[in-house]
């Protein structure tokens, strides 16, 4: 017997239903990056009292600005570093507390913890455990002869923001990791136990495949939080230094814009920004996608 099918007999309702959503996309994405789209062929003062149109000339001055070059191999290195890091650690302490029998809600209540600590606040905890006068950690380093100073060495400060940028999207990725290892029957796993696979083979060749879905998933959720949402642990740690060491080009973009008033210029860097992401995400969902099976 089919089920009875269900209808509206008020034709604006639907309409009503989708109004806060479209109005806040509408407000909050598409307005500002077609503010940034028209703003970036134009020429600006700081005080914004004079403008002329000047076409494509802001973005061909960024490709031949060394700086921006340096800002592009910046954050390539800090979004690939910062979202393998994020998922690694993550599938690893998922797949450790999906094995604990006791204390297990315990154990994820902790892990769930630091995704709650914003994104500045998280700079400056590791900027505090990592300063080179007054951190533990920092001390701890000195002491065992290691010549620890971020602040000075850009090579340092990279893998200070790597850490904490990393560490503020593990419990996110835990949360999803856990969740996709709970949906598995525990009859797939109990049968190749008894088959006699060991851990790690049941692991690779059962729960991974299973859980490839919720990696895909993950993987495209770091990339743009690497790229947008580390901006605040960024400036709270060292502020696009030593020496640009640290400058990504979301970091880039407010610092041109609203400390150097280029507005042309941000606003050029902003539509590339926006460009690449759009073009990564495309990417993984064309090519990546297909080596994702769903069950």
């Amino acid at each position: 017997m089919s089920s009875p099918r269900v209808t509206f007999n008020n034709k604006l309702l639907p309409y009503l239903l989708v109004a806060p959503q479209l109005a806040i996309t509408l407000v909050f994405f598409y307005w500002p990056a077609s503010q940034a789209i028209y703003q970036s062929v134009l020429r600006e003062d700081p005080f914004g009292l004079n403008s002329r149109f000047v076409g494509l000339a802001n973005f061909q001055r960024l490709f031949e600005e060394p700086s921006y070059i340096n800002s592009f191999k910046v954050t390539a290195v800090f979004s690939i570093a910062t979202a393998v890091l994020a998922l690694v650690v993550a599938l690893l302490l998922a797949v450790m507390a999906d094995r604990i029998v006791k204390g297990r809600g315990f154990y994820r209540t902790l892990m769930i913890w630091p995704y709650a600590v914003a994104p500045a606040i998280a700079g400056m905890l590791w900027l505090f455990m990592f300063n080179p006068t007054m951190g533990t950690f920092a001390y701890m380093l000195r002491s065992a002869g290691y010549n620890w100073d971020p602040l000075l060495n850009g090579n340092q400060a990279m893998v200070l923001v790597i850490a904490a940028a990393a560490w503020k999207q593990i419990s996110y990725n835990f949360l999803f990791f856990v969740a996709g290892l709970q949906a598995i029957p525990k009859s797939l796993v109990e049968a190749a136990a008894i088959d006699g696979a060991g851990e790690n083979r049941r692991f690779w060749t059962i729960q991974f495949p299973l859980i490839a879905p919720t990696t895909f998933f993950l993987l495209v959720i770091n990339t743009v939080y690497a790229f947008f949402d580390t901006f605040g642990i960024i400036h709270a740690v060292t502020g696009g230094g030593p020496g640009k060491a640290t400058e990504t080009l979301v970091y880039k973009v407010y610092n041109d814009g609203f400390v150097n008033l280029m507005l042309g210029s941000s606003a050029a860097q902003s539509v590339v920004l926006m460009v690449i992401v759009i073009a990564l995400t495309a990417i993984q969902f064309r090519y990546v996608e297909r080596k994702v099976h769903y069950g």
